[in-house]
């Protein structure tokens, strides 16, 4: 059912303060909650709610909490506990008394981010754009030179290898046969821990026959687990669904090599990550998902904002991104850029007007203010090292693909939402400054 909405009628509470009373009104967090439309969420997010059913909890909060998780770069856990410790961040979420037990669940926000999905949750960009533009913080002069790059957000997984694969491979079989009730010949679960065990000390011993040794041992009784399984469930279906996926990720692991044309497992609890090489020498490789991030080219007066953030699965070549990029970035923000600075990897890219792209070392077109503009194409790249370290882009926790989606754009509009944050809070010091002096100009 579709939430209920928090209507104000002015009325007190003997047992209950009001957050107005409490909070100062010239906060940042309580000055971003004026600036934002909320009532354009209720109007996008409606459409994912049914008729019937229990009221759900109201969009304001549910939207609030989600920045304040990707603007601070907090988990569930530490949002809802500050939440309930905070006045400025009940005040935020559209609370009109405060409470001091939270009206929500942690695992709310998961079921919610999962019932939007990324279509609906890039609203939460469109707004803080829209917002910062109608703040002052960004100008539409600053839409027309942009700024795109690609990044890897890592998955939460540990450093893949084959041992700890095949030997997790080993863990997951012989407990989901135990919960079904499948008796096994053997588990494997003793030696096949010697052994990884062992091939970790010859690995770091650089006793790579000794290790190859064990890695084949694991995958051999890999294989044997896997075949006393298949005998023992076969004709009955339920537990040929039940072992399906487990038995596919087993086979795909026993049979991937070193070095194959198709996409690699690199995690039993993730595997949709990829690996993806960056080419750098403390840092040749990374396993999570390609982001595509593009920025304002200039500097605008309230910094640097994020336009638009995707993430995008199958590891593709970067100049085949440039296209669709541009084409959602247009829509989103209602005109089309009119210059594109890229780096070198966007070598033979398929944008829709390709004169208006200029990539890092070209010589064609090349001078006076585009020049200028070009050299400032690296200031992309400390926009992405904050959305790694402060804003939850560092280390992906969300679940499948549609986590990947999701965490991208709202570790974007997190960035988006503090930058406009930090402006308004300048902005009321420079005219708190500004009504000082006159009245000091007045008084002498």
């Amino acid at each position: 059912m579709k939430p209920k909405e928090l209507l104000d009628d002015g009325a007190e509470d003997f047992f209950r303060h009001r957050l107005e009373n409490i909070i100062n009104p010239r906060h940042e967090l309580v000055r971003l909650g004026e600036a934002i439309d909320w009532p354009r969420f209720d109007e996008a997010f409606g459409p994912c709610y049914g008729e019937k059913g229990r009221p759900a909890l109201p969009t304001r909060l549910m939207v609030g909490l989600n920045i304040l998780k990707y603007m601070y770069g907090l988990s569930d856990p530490e949002v809802c506990e500050r939440w309930v410790e905070n006045p400025y961040y009940q005040a935020f979420c559209g609370e009109i008394f405060f409470r001091h037990e939270a009206p929500f669940d942690r695992s709310s926000m998961t079921r919610w981010r999962g019932r939007l999905g990324e279509d609906k949750l890039t609203e939460l960009i469109k707004e803080s754009l829209a917002a910062a533009e109608r703040a002052g913080a960004l100008r539409l002069k600053d839409l027309k030179r942009v700024t795109v790059d690609t990044t890897v957000q890592p998955k939460n997984i540990a450093f893949p290898t084959d041992a700890k694969l095949l030997y997790g491979s080993i863990v997951r079989l012989g407990r989901l046969a135990a919960r079904h009730g499948v008796k096994l010949r053997q588990s494997y679960g003793r030696v096949g821990k010697q052994a990884l065990i062992k091939a970790q000390r010859y690995a770091h011993a650089k006793q790579f026959k000794r290790h190859n040794r064990q890695v084949k041992f694991l995958r051999v009784r890999l294989g044997r687990i896997m075949r006393d399984i298949r005998r023992k469930i076969a004709g009955d279906e339920a537990l040929e669904a039940a072992f399906a996926e487990d038995l596919a990720m087993a086979t795909r692991l026993r049979l991937q090599k070193k070095r194959q044309e198709e996409r690699k497992l690199y995690s039993l609890h993730a595997p949709e990550t990829e690996c993806i090489g960056k080419g750098k020498a403390h840092k040749p490789y990374e396993f999570g998902c390609k982001v595509s991030i593009a920025t304002t080219n200039a500097r605008a007066p309230g910094g640097m904002f994020v336009l638009h953030a995707k993430a995008l699965h199958g590891a593709p070549y970067d100049g085949h991104t440039l296209k669709a990029v541009i084409e959602e970035l247009t829509s989103w923000v209602g005109r089309a850029p009119e210059r594109i600075y890229v780096d070198k990897g966007y070598i033979g890219h398929d944008a829709p007007n390709p004169r208006s792209v200029f990539r890092s070392g070209q010589k064609r077109g090349v001078h006076g203010v585009i020049k200028r503009e070009l050299r400032r194409r690296a200031a992309v790249e400390p926009v992405i090292g904050h959305l790694k370290e402060q804003h939850r882009m560092g280390r992906n926790f969300l679940h499948g693909r549609d986590g990947d989606k999701i965490n991208a754009v709202l570790a974007a509009a997190g960035y988006n939402f503090r930058r406009l944050a930090q402006w308004l809070r300048k902005l009321l010091f420079q005219i708190l400054i500004s009504h000082f002096w006159q009245i000091k100009n007045k008084s002498a």
